[in-house]
């Protein structure tokens, strides 16, 4: 098996891991086409501003999903969507606590060399 190979097996154990750092996902799709799937999910409350290196008030939430399990739901991969008429993509998920928060699409990143997707997210109701 090839390193990328081993890479992308070792990404499936790593992120759908749900006793680990896995965190149920549902993605839904601007046709309303729904995925129910384990991933990275982060909210942050806190960002670096690039400009002065001062950490400010600021949220910044994403999500990151194999995209086989994408795929094998038949759902796509998400991206964003600019156009304000349009239905994004949205990401729901609980924090800790079992808050439920949505989420759209602002930016997708997929990595296709070990089969990754990473969304930037915003908050979406």
């Amino acid at each position: 098996m090839s390193l990328r190979l081993q890479a992308a097996a070792d990404l499936a154990t790593i992120v759908e891991d749900a006793a680990g750092f896995g965190w149920p996902i549902k993605v839904t799709s601007p046709d309303l086409d729904t995925a129910d799937v384990v991933g990275f999910s982060s909210d942050v409350a806190m960002t670096l501003d690039p400009g002065t290196g001062v950490m400010v008030s600021g949220r910044t939430a994403s999500v990151a999903i194999r995209m086989a399990a994408l795929t094998a739901a038949g759902i796509g991969i998400p991206r964003g969507i600019a156009d304000p008429k349009s239905k994004p993509w949205t990401v729901e998920f609980t924090d800790i606590l079992g808050n439920p928060h949505m989420f759209k699409v602002s930016e997708s990143h997929p990595d296709r060399a070990i089969g990754l997707v990473t969304c930037s997210l915003e908050s979406y109701k």
